[in-house]
């Protein structure tokens, strides 16, 4: 298995909102702001080509299905479907993809499943031939959202998938669609049924302890957005349930540490991996930070 981090288009969002009841004393010294008080952020996927023969793309970014009203809005000044670039510069068309894993629906993780903006023309799911999964809990969110997220859905989005006729619902630890190869994660304090999928080193799939295995890399999505998240306090407006993310985000990186599993960031602006440690003080820190996955072997695999 090879891994690659897809850069898709960047966005800026409100500092305050990003790192929730952070005096901005103190995150500023991790992410500079704008102005406007903005913070840059990627919008990251994670591409593991070989996984069980096939292609799998964990998260598509925010993409360029906004209009330009809300493009400005959320500081995407990137032109283009800067995610399919990506994908060509790694050699792969969106047509090539298998099967997309959704951490979860909201515009920043699923926008890049949709085709760009253009006025008077609907938007269309892209990746023609992917099987597209998602969290079963999340999925029944996502019908009907609450009114403190329901802004960060995609109305179009979840008919398009449903008559896709290719949307598989994820609800234990494997879905048939990827067998033992993926272990899911799920995690509820920023939406309910986050799924945070952990791509197994080979040789540790289902059936052969794959809760012990040790290697591989998880997809943190939004319960460790990049590494300033790592600080067990840190979380951020927009998560729905914050002390029950930061009992989530405990048992998750102690799992991670003691199974010596690569974190694949989503939203760090300058860091895709990076392995979990503990400081002196039994803080979360990342270490063994890589920037940029271009083919990188699995770790632990082989």
């Amino acid at each position: 298995m090879k891994l690659w981090s897809i850069e898709g288009n960047r966005q800026r969002l409100d500092g305050g909102a990003m790192f929730g009841n952070v005096p901005r004393a103190l995150w500023q010294q991790w992410l500079p702001p704008d102005e406007q008080h903005r913070v840059d952020l990627a919008c990251r996927a994670l591409l593991v080509q070989g996984l069980d023969g096939r292609n799998v793309l964990f998260d598509t970014g925010v993409g360029d299905f906004f209009e330009p009203k809300l493009k400005q809005r959320f500081g995407i000044s990137q032109d283009g479907h800067r995610l399919l670039a990506s994908l060509a510069a790694a050699g792969l068309g969106h047509e090539d993809i298998d099967v997309v894993v959704l951490s979860h629906l909201h515009f920043d993780h699923a926008g890049g499943l949709l085709s760009s903006w253009h006025e008077h023309e609907p938007l269309r799911l892209l990746f023609p031939k992917a099987r597209y999964l998602v969290g079963a809990d999340h999925w029944q969110r996502a019908q009907q959202p609450h009114p403190r997220d329901r802004a960060s859905f995609i109305p179009e989005l979840m008919s398009l998938l449903a008559d896709s006729g290719r949307l598989d619902l994820v609800e234990g630890e494997h879905s048939p669609v990827l067998g033992g190869a993926v272990r899911f994660h799920h995690s509820h304090g920023h939406t309910p049924g986050l799924l945070l999928a952990e791509v197994l080193a080979e040789g540790m799939n289902a059936g052969h302890g794959d809760a012990q295995a040790r290697g591989g890399v998880v997809f943190c999505a939004d319960l460790v957005p990049g590494l300033a998240w790592l600080h067990l306090p840190v979380t951020m407006g927009y998560d729905r349930y914050p002390e029950r993310l930061i009992d989530e985000k405990q048992a998750f990186l102690d799992d991670m540490l003691a199974r010596d599993v690569r974190l694949f960031f989503t939203h760090d602006p300058a860091i895709a991996l990076a392995r979990v440690q503990r400081d002196e003080r039994g803080r979360y820190r990342g270490v063994d930070q890589q920037a940029v996955l271009a083919g990188m072997p699995l770790p632990g695999a082989g």
